[in-house]
């Protein structure tokens, strides 16, 4: 029997397990044309950081890859900072 392994954080790198608190991005907004497109799964603290950092407009025209999201300045800095967080790990956005 093989060992299934967790998803992985397209954002962050860090394993998706079990019980971690999780969300699907979509990867262009619903309100901007993104409804029944596509979404990743990602951590909720990821997920909570992108909507904090980019408005709706500017994740359609810009940030509609996960490497578009990790190649923003902001992003990229949290996203490595938490990188050394345990997959669990439950912070706050400020």
């Amino acid at each position: 029997m093989a060992v299934s392994e967790d998803p992985i954080c397209p954002l962050c790198l860090r394993p998706i397990p079990p019980g971690v608190p999780q969300s699907r991005h979509h990867l262009v907004p619903k309100l901007r044309g993104g409804k029944g497109e596509e979404t990743v799964l990602v951590h909720h603290i990821c997920h909570r950081v992108i909507h904090k950092t980019l408005s709706e407009t500017e994740l359609a025209r810009h940030y509609a890859t996960p490497e578009a999201l990790r190649g923003h300045p902001d992003l990229r800095r949290f996203f490595d900072w938490v990188a050394k967080r345990p997959p669990g790990w439950r912070g706050k956005v400020r």
